[in-house]
């Protein structure tokens, strides 16, 4: 530990005198936010729209520190087959709009999934037709036109878009293509919007490098995601690959998260890429190996000169509670010593800042510890 407390103190100093977080000619500024999932996205009927969040809530997270929230919203949420806009809910986005601005939180709006592509869709038996389908790219880009004809009367300064969430393309230049055509037209009817873009494969830190954005726009924030190591953050979720999913033992944080033992067990009836998303279970976790992970972005972001964003990331109730914790002290406490804005995920939700009582009795009260480590008191 006391290692991993100079490395982190290094990184700080390093944020003091080296790389800074760039300011864009528009104006948006952030640093902490918080995502406000299953909404206006990821909808799962627990409660009704009107309930789940409300002007009280942007009041709450405004008085909390954060001075952001990222916005999710699905095409089936806002739009029906027939391409017809849904009102009501076109009307709750407005009106979170609003009481943003009551409160000085600015926003993003993330285009989070769309019928021809959804971010888990190989671990839940969908199939993403973006890629190859013209009609489904013009459709996307379609999208975008009516969200900037309700939203382009919003201050640049206060109101961002995201084009998408987690692209998911084999080729990474299909996803770069269609960042390209999303950004012509966005700046031929809002040329000064700031414009958060993330890298193929769930915007992984990794994939940067391979993220082209188009040269001399200031207006554009890169944005990464990280839930590593994943047996640890999504221990015991049921809607990702073996062998988290089926994976009983004990895990920790910092360190190794599973004994050799556990692991190699687990792995035993695995399909072959499991190693790919859960091998790095047995390095040791903490500050220096976060710094590690995210490295590929922060050279991009340095590369560019724009300033790089966490726009989720997030560890489920599932863990040993200290080691919860742990995790989200330090992860935050790199991004901000390497000069990274953030929202973790999420507001409410078995990721959420509220204490996690199941489907049963949904959220209980504001979990204050947790909000102490993502604020750093």
């Amino acid at each position: 530990m006391a290692g991993a407390l100079i490395a982190l103190l290094s990184f700080a100093a390093c944020n003091q005198t080296g790389f800074a977080a760039p300011a864009n000619p528009s104006g948006f500024a952030i640093q902490r936010g918080v995502n406000l999932s299953h909404w206006l996205s990821q909808d799962f009927g627990w409660v009704a729209k009107e309930k789940w969040i409300t002007r009280n809530d942007f009041r709450y997270i405004a008085s909390l520190g954060f001075d952001h929230v990222r916005l999710p919203v699905d095409e089936i949420e806002l739009w029906r087959e027939d391409g017809s806009p849904v009102e009501a809910n076109f009307d709750l986005l407005l009106k979170a709009l609003e009481w943003a601005k009551e409160f000085d939180l600015r926003v993003i709006v993330d285009l989070h999934s769309v019928r021809a592509h959804h971010f888990n869709a190989s671990n839940e038996g969908g199939h993403n037709t973006l890629w190859t389908d013209q009609a489904a790219q013009d459709n996307f880009l379609n999208l975008w036109e009516q969200l900037s004809e309700r939203l382009k009367r919003y201050p640049v300064d206060f109101l961002a878009y995201e084009i998408m969430n987690e692209p998911t393309a084999e080729d990474p230049e299909d996803w770069n293509k269609l960042v390209n055509r999303s950004l012509e037209f966005i700046r031929t009817v809002e040329p000064d919007r700031v414009i958060v873009i993330g890298a193929n494969m769930w915007q992984i830190p990794q994939m940067m490098p391979h993220l082209k954005v188009p040269e001399g726009d200031r207006n554009i924030i890169l944005s990464m995601h990280t839930y590593v190591p994943l047996m640890f953050t999504h221990h015991k979720a049921n809607w990702v690959q073996e062998p988290i999913r089926g994976y009983e033992g004990s895990v920790r944080y910092p360190g190794a998260i599973v004994e050799k033992s556990y692991f190699e067990a687990a792995l035993k009836n695995c399909p072959p890429n499991a190693l790919d998303f859960a091998g790095n279970a047995l390095e040791e976790w903490g500050p220096e190996r976060f710094a590690k992970e995210f490295a590929p972005a922060i050279e991009r972001a340095k590369e560019l000169n724009l300033q790089l964003y966490c726009g989720e990331f997030g560890c489920l109730p599932t863990v040993p509670r200290a080691d919860r914790l742990a995790y989200y002290r330090d992860i935050v406490a790199v991004f901000e010593a390497n000069g990274m804005a953030w929202a973790n995920w999420e507001y409410k939700g078995d990721f959420g800042i509220f204490e996690w009582q199941g489907l049963d009795g949904l959220n209980g009260a504001p979990d204050l510890q947790l909000i102490d480590a993502l604020m750093q008191k």
